[in-house]
């Protein structure tokens, strides 16, 4: 049976007198050596004051004899305040969150404040005692977890088992199989951007103070088109409205830059994208401008939507998305050419590649596509199926 090094600490521990635990952490801590007296800390719960002190002690041969008797030392808050533990309880029911079934909680009252209102209450309590006693509590510091999905369509699990066949059809015949999506759009101008990059001591980034579209040079949308067989990036960023036709026209910049060339013999493309956005499920424009361009390269297109709120699931979101945002963190974005550039060299060591193109053209937004329209597009569709 092998044992952890904190199991090993929990079984010898206990059998030591305090001054020979100390001695034998603080040699421990000295074996470790940098960081030694943290990792002696997290592994055998002893404080990094008492690990300090043996280590202290065998560094200058220093070794007192004195052992305190069971029992000796400071006493602990919660005896000599008694009440103190159901004082802060009581300061924290109003304002906790989690599930009372669960020894885990959470409080967004900060530690300064926790203290003054015991301090109030008449108890003497610092800052670092009420940490202590909120951890040995159960509660912790905890951000917002995004995990709640929203109304889950009754046919959800259909759904993708329909795209993952779709999938696995177009892959056993090697011909694209694509995911679409808008990034969100960016300021162009010099503004933050969220993150942290290494900067020479003295040197900082300076940025305007507010983020008002007044003081921006425009905006850029950058539209994405990632083919899932290579792991290939295609980002078409536009200054202009994100439409149905800028997307239709993003797919089309991909197919002619890269697609054509990667799948000289396509006999058809699938499409996956979610089911709202420029490329939404009930977006007349988007079929129309994408049977238009189907019309063009004499390839048949398959569309798959993913049902709503699974727009988690795109693997565009973090297959490319994820990886431009990280690229480019705490670069302001002063300039088109820069978001371009800031795209291209997005690379990763799985042999992610992205190219990055200029989209200048201007789209319309209100463009209505009539019922007429659209039975007169599915005739096409259909009289194109009975000749083939």
């Amino acid at each position: 049976m092998e044992w952890t090094t904190a199991e090993a600490y929990k079984k010898l521990l206990p059998e030591l007198n305090e001054r020979e635990r100390r001695l034998y952490l603080g040699t421990e801590a000295l074996r470790y050596g940098y960081g030694g007296v943290s990792k002696v800390h997290m592994e055998s719960g002893v404080s990094r004051k008492t690990i300090r002190k043996g280590k202290r002690e065998i560094e200058q041969g220093i070794h007192s004899k004195r052992i305190r008797m069971m029992g000796g030392g400071r006493k602990k808050i919660e005896y000599t305040q008694p009440g103190i533990t159901e004082a802060l309880k009581k300061l924290l029911k109003s304002n906790t969150k989690g599930d009372p079934m669960r020894l885990l909680r959470w409080t967004n009252k900060s530690v300064d404040r926790i203290t003054e209102a015991l301090k109030q209450e008449g108890y003497t309590i610092s800052a670092y005692t009420v940490y202590y006693l909120l951890r040995k509590e159960g509660y912790s510091m905890k951000a917002n977890k995004k995990n709640i999905e929203g109304k889950l369509h009754k046919d959800r699990n259909a759904q993708f088992e329909h795209i993952n066949e779709e999938c696995e059809r177009f892959l056993s015949s090697n011909n694209p199989i694509i995911s679409i999506d808008c990034k969100k759009k960016e300021l162009i101008g010099n503004f933050k951007n969220n993150g942290k990059k290494w900067e020479a001591k003295g040197e900082e980034t300076i940025v305007n103070t507010y983020d008002f579209t007044s003081l921006a040079d425009g905006h850029a949308a950058p539209y994405g088109v990632f083919d899932i067989l290579h792991k290939k990036g295609f980002v078409n960023v536009g200054i202009d409205h994100d439409t149905a036709a800028f997307a239709v026209e993003s797919i089309r910049r991909w197919w002619r830059s890269d697609g054509i060339q990667s799948y000289p013999k396509a006999t058809g493309i699938l499409i996956t994208a979610d089911g709202g956005g420029s490329n939404g499920v009930r977006n007349r424009l988007f079929k129309k401008e994408l049977q238009q361009f189907v019309n063009e390269i004499h390839i048949p297109i398959t569309l798959c939507h993913f049902p709503p709120a699974m727009s988690k699931w795109n693997v565009i979101e973090h297959q490319l998305f994820a990886f431009i945002t990280n690229n480019w963190k705490a670069q302001p974005l002063t300039s088109l050419a820069v978001i371009l550039e800031l795209i291209s060299r997005t690379t990763t060591k799985s042999g992610l590649t992205v190219t990055a193109v200029e989209d200048t053209n201007t789209y319309p937004i209100g463009i209505k596509v009539t019922d007429k329209e659209m039975i007169f597009m599915v005739n096409g569709i259909i009289l194109s199926l009975l000749n083939n």
